[in-house]
């Protein structure tokens, strides 16, 4: 089991009220599983995304991510879990305009301890796989939206994590670039990545093997996807 989840809880403390964003989710993921996650505006799709991701942490429950507690790790190894074993792909890209496709792709290695060589290689190999080899050198600002959120897939997958964790990944493009985009999501799930995905758009969540809905900070559904 590469994530298990029990009874998870997300309370927001502000001055006059707590807000309840996650309200006991219980979810289980298999290695090699592509799950798309849908839900309203403030469903809680995001907050359980930015848990998965190591990037907060929740108020109760527990977090198992290859048998490891979550929950009881501290910053820095929080940090570790990310940076080995998570790739982040976003909506808004979140690359560096004053870096190349390849440089940006290289951050996680260079935060990692990989020398030069050995990082500019993967860093390559990564673009290649989504079919950017001709525009490694260009800057963000040189590429398409679709091009850019290529360069985002590329740098998430160069550390070879145990799971990708895509937040609205399409929601920035034109549908002939989400179409390509999902396309190659298909096709990393084909050679047996994990993939969790959230989208609000119902043509992006049928690429996945398993649909999730959730409101109100609980799961309504969780089903697999037939199609």
């Amino acid at each position: 089991m590469l994530i298990d989840i029990q009874n998870l809880k997300k309370i927001y403390q502000t001055e006059l009220i707590e807000v309840a964003a996650l309200r006991g989710i219980n979810l289980q993921v298999e290695k090699s599983e592509f799950v798309a996650i849908m839900g309203p505006s403030g469903s809680g799709k995001s907050t359980l995304m930015n848990i998965l991701g190591c990037l907060d942490i929740p108020s109760e429950g527990q977090y198992l991510f290859n048998s490891v507690d979550i929950t009881r790790l501290n910053d820095d190894e929080l940090s570790a879990i990310r940076n080995k074993h998570i790739g982040f792909i976003f909506q808004s890209f979140n690359l560096l305009p004053r870096l190349s496709a390849l440089h940006n792709v290289e951050l996680p290695l260079m935060y990692a301890g990989i020398d030069k060589a050995r990082r500019q290689g993967l860093a390559k190999t990564a673009l290649e796989k989504v079919g950017l080899a001709d525009r490694m050198h260009h800057r963000p600002s040189e590429l398409s939206g679709g091009q850019r959120q290529r360069v985002s897939i590329a740098r998430a997958l160069v550390n070879n994590p145990g799971i990708i964790l895509a937040d609205e990944p399409t929601g920035a493009l034109d549908s002939v670039s989400s179409i390509e985009i999902m396309e190659i999501f298909k096709g990393l799930h084909r050679e047996g990545n994990t993939i969790l995905l959230i989208t609000h758009e119902h043509d992006v969540a049928a690429y996945g093997n398993r649909i999730i809905h959730i409101k109100d900070g609980m799961i309504t559904s969780d089903q697999p996807n037939l199609n």
